[in-house]
């Protein structure tokens, strides 16, 4: 059954920064690169109900292709060497049919 692996965070960076961009560039090109990640896709947040800015969202095609995801190095490097360091406070969702 199709995971859809959602996460909305805010970064410490300033809106607009270079650091903001750099960091929804690298996410976009480390994290649909990895195998079994299908329709990513980085979002703006529009709405004043929520102080969250961004979407990453990803489609996988089974379980077995999103534990690949969580276990893969480039996933663990991404999150250990900038989400954990750039990222201010997120919610993640992951959703079946």
């Amino acid at each position: 059954m199709p995971i859809q692996h959602t996460v909305v965070f805010r970064l410490v960076h300033d809106e607009g920064s270079t650091e903001e961009r750099d960091f929804l560039a690298t996410g976009r090109s480390v994290l649909s690169a990895i195998p079994g990640v299908e329709d990513f896709s980085v979002r703006r947040q529009v709405s004043p109900k929520s102080d969250l800015e961004h979407q990453f969202s990803m489609v996988f095609a089974d379980r077995a292709a999103y534990d690949a995801y969580n276990d893969h190095p480039a996933h663990a490097a991404f999150v250990a060497e900038r989400w954990v360091p750039e990222v201010a406070a997120f919610q993640e969702y992951d959703f079946e049919e």
